[in-house]
This record gives C-alpha cells, sequence and structure tokens, in this order.
C-alpha cells in the first residue's frame, strides 16, 4: 500500500467481503499526497444503475422528475482528493462507459447537463472477487479493467493475516 500510494493512478483492490478493502482504500488516499484532499466512498452494489450514475456524476436542476436543484456527484466532490468505489463489478455497462471517460480525461458530465466538467481525482476501486468472469460474460469491460488495474492489489482475509490481529485489537 505504501508503495502504490506514491503513484497517482487508478487502484483495484480484490478480496473477500470483510477482508478491509475500505480500511486499504483509506490508507493509500492518506498515505498519498493527496491526503489532505477529500476522501469520499461509494458503495456500487447498494444503489440502482440509475441512482449509481445520479450518485457519481450529479445531475443538474429537472434533469429527471424529482431534480428540483443540481446536486454535486461524488467524482465533483471527491475533487483534489480520492474516490472510492467499492463493489465495482455491480456496474452496469453503461455506467463503466461513463468511468472509463473520467479515467481517460479527467472529465465528467452531470446528468441534464451541456458539457463536461474537469475533475482531478484518483479512483481506487474494490470488488470481492476476480472480475474475469464478469469480463468473460459481457458483464464488465475490458478497457476499463485495463484501466484499473494500473495497480492491482490482493487483499487476504484475515484469517491469512494474523499478524494483524495484535494491531487491530489495539
Amino acid at each position: 500500500l505504501s508503495r502504490v500510494s506514491q503513484v497517482n493512478r487508478p487502484v483495484l483492490l480484490i478480496g473477500e467481503r470483510g477482508t478491509g478493502k475500505e480500511l486499504a482504500a483509506s490508507r493509500l488516499h492518506y498515505l498519498s499526497a493527496r491526503w489532505q484532499g477529500p476522501f469520499v466512498t461509494l458503495n456500487c452494489a447498494a444503489l440502482s444503475p440509475a441512482l449509481i450514475e445520479a450518485e457519481l456524476f450529479g445531475h443538474e436542476e429537472g434533469a429527471f422528475t424529482g431534480a428540483t436543484r443540481r446536486r454535486l456527484g461524488r467524482f465533483e466532490t471527491a475533487n483534489g482528493g480520492s474516490l472510492f468505489l467499492d463493489e465495482i463489478g455491480d456496474v452496469s455497462r453503461t455506467v463503466q462507459t461513463s468511468l472509463l471517460r473520467v479515467l481517460e480525461e479527467g472529465e465528467i458530465a452531470r446528468l441534464g447537463d451541456s458539457g463536461p466538467r474537469k475533475v482531478d481525482v484518483r479512483v481506487i476501486c474494490a470488488n470481492n472477487g476476480s472480475l474475469l468472469p464478469r469480463l468473460k460474460s459481457g458483464d464488465f469491460r475490458k478497457d476499463l479493467l485495463y484501466r484499473l488495474k494500473v495497480a492491482h492489489i490482493l487483499v487476504p482475509p484475515l484469517r491469512e493475516r494474523t499478524g494483524d490481529l495484535p494491531l487491530l485489537i489495539e
């Protein structure tokens, strides 16, 4: 984590549920040059595809029924810092396409907005298992996985790292 934190590139954390992926993401952020910027999180498995897009990219007033005011998305909120996307394997292909644009161009578009906005965000993603089965089934974009795997870290379960127990207990 210390070595990867110094590289300003996306990171993909893979590990079972409860292995501490969010803790690892937080550590990556606070060890990086972005440590004074915001650390924003989103659990992609907890939201529907339409809500994930609105949460990530924000929306303009009137973009959809119920959008009564402009709302910044997580990317804009995390500008200058890091954005942790947990369970990245659960996002739709539409959202994957938008994520790819952010990683390649550093731009987002709010729902209902006419133009892109620049953002400076380090993306840290996590999934509870390998993304290869979703890649093979066509549910996950190969080019997005390529962008996310710049730094790929396997987070082993606690049963395989019992030496961490005293630290956690303390």
